[in-house]
Parts: structure tokens; C-alpha cells; sequence
């Protein structure tokens, strides 16, 4: 039996792998190409990029369950703070968020094919390791949050690969959410990393992977404090997926 469960994991792998990369390959002008026309044709590109996320669901197995989808208003700009546990995060959160966002991505993933030709396209890059470039990452997250696009950010930094709920939250999605007194939209993934486990390739199985949106944060209540308000933002992501596991 584990000898068969096996087998159907690698065949099953293989095909969300194709259909993966084969659908990227065929919808990749229409997402890159409009942001080489400027910033504000992005909106034609996370509109492939949804597509595409449709198809991928669709197509493998592997469904999204978008809870609390009414929370997000259309046209109004958020920060949206999510935690990460797997590759299979990015097109649930792409399902959930309608319209154009900028997520925060780390440098790594402009590096690999295909992938990172959307990811330096359709993302605000960083380099974790360098001090200049966290800098200039937040100022342009700033910077997209003036032209009314909302940024996501994984408050983790990235993929949570311990044992723990959640990791630790990085200060910067409520530095910017105090400074520029924008309203935080908490966003969880539930289920991900157990049909992909951060780290690995390995599909374990179909399966539904939830998207929870939690009530926005009037960041105002806070007053300064980034301390409180982040304290208060992993408690209500924490309770989510509780509630949702």
C-alpha cells in the first residue's frame, strides 16, 4: 500500500509540475510583457497571473477554499500580512486578492526559471542578508502603496519550516502600516504545507488548501506602538488558523 501511495505521489507530482510550468510558459507575455510597458499596466498582469492560478487549481487536484473573501474591498488599498508554509501559498493568495497587489520576494526567487522572470516582474525584491536592501524594499513598498496598489507581505520573512504555528513576525509590514496609518489585512494559508512541505518537491496528494481573510486592522488604534500592533496581528493570524485547521 505505501509502495502504491508512493508511486501515485511521483506520477501525481510530475503532472501538477507540468501543468505548472506548461501553463506559465503559455501565459508568461501576458503577465510579463505589460509591466514593460510601465507600472500601470501591471493590472493586465495579475489578471494573467490569476488565470493562470485558475487553470493550476483546476487542473491538479489541488483546490482553493477562499474564506472571508468579502473582507477585501475592491478598490481599497491594504497591507495585506500573510503567513508562508509552501510554493503552493503563492496561487491561493493570487485566487483571494482580486485586483493588482505587489508582493515582497526574496531575491532567491528570481533566480529560478521561468518563475523568476514573473517574480522580478510582479514583485518588490529583497535581499534579506543586506541591510541597504531591506532599506530600498520598504521604501518602494511605500511607494506602491501611494499609487493606491496594496503590498502583501509574509510577516515570517520566509517559509515557516519548524514545528510552530507560526514564526516570529518581522517589524516591517506595521512599520509601514504605522507610518503611512494604512489598514492591515491579516490573510492565512491553512493546509499547504501538507500537501507540499516547504522545502521539498514532493506532492503528497489532491487536496484543498484554505484562504482565510480576517477582519481588517484600524491601524489608528495602535497610535505608534509597531510593537502592539504586530503582537495583535499574530494573535488574530494564530486564531485563524486555529479556527481553521
Amino acid at each position: 500500500m505505501n509502495f502504491l501511495k508512493t508511486i501515485f505521489s511521483i506520477l501525481h507530482t510530475a503532472w501538477v509540475l507540468l501543468i505548472f510550468t506548461t501553463f506559465m510558459l503559455a501565459l508568461l507575455p501576458l503577465i510579463v510583457f505589460p509591466f514593460l510597458l510601465g507600472e500601470k499596466f501591471g493590472w493586465i498582469g495579475y489578471k494573467g497571473l490569476w488565470i493562470w492560478a485558475w487553470i493550476f487549481s483546476k487542473l491538479t487536484g489541488i483546490r482553493f477554499k477562499l474564506i472571508n473573501q468579502h473582507f477585501i474591498e475592491r478598490g481599497r488599498s491594504y497591507i495585506f500580512v500573510s503567513n508562508h508554509t509552501s510554493f503552493l501559498d503563492g496561487p491561493g493568495v493570487r485566487l483571494m486578492i482580486p485586483g493588482e497587489f505587489r508582493p515582497l520576494a526574496k531575491k532567491e526567487l528570481g533566480k529560478i526559471p521561468v518563475l523568476g522572470w514573473i517574480v522580478r516582474s510582479a514583485c518588490i525584491i529583497v535581499d534579506r542578508g543586506d541591510h541597504n536592501s531591506r532599506k530600498k524594499s520598504l521604501a518602494k513598498l511605500v511607494e506602491v502603496l501611494n499609487r493606491g496598489i496594496s503590498p502583501l507581505i509574509f510577516a515570517e520573512g520566509t517559509q515557516n519550516r519548524t514545528k510552530e504555528i507560526l514564526q516570529p513576525f518581522k517589524d516591517g509590514a506595521f512599520r509601514i502600516a504605522v507610518d503611512t496609518q494604512t489598514t492591515i489585512l491579516p490573510m492565512v494559508v491553512v493546509g499547504a504545507s501538507k500537501l507540499l512541505y516547504p522545502g521539498t518537491m514532493r506532492i503528497t496528494s489532491p487536496g484543498t488548501v484554505k484562504v482565510i481573510a480576517g477582519n481588517p486592522i484600524d491601524v489608528s488604534t495602535f497610535g505608534n506602538d509597531i510593537a502592539a500592533l504586530k503582537n495583535h496581528t499574530f494573535q488574530v493570524m494564530l486564531d485563524l488558523i486555529k479556527k481553521n485547521s
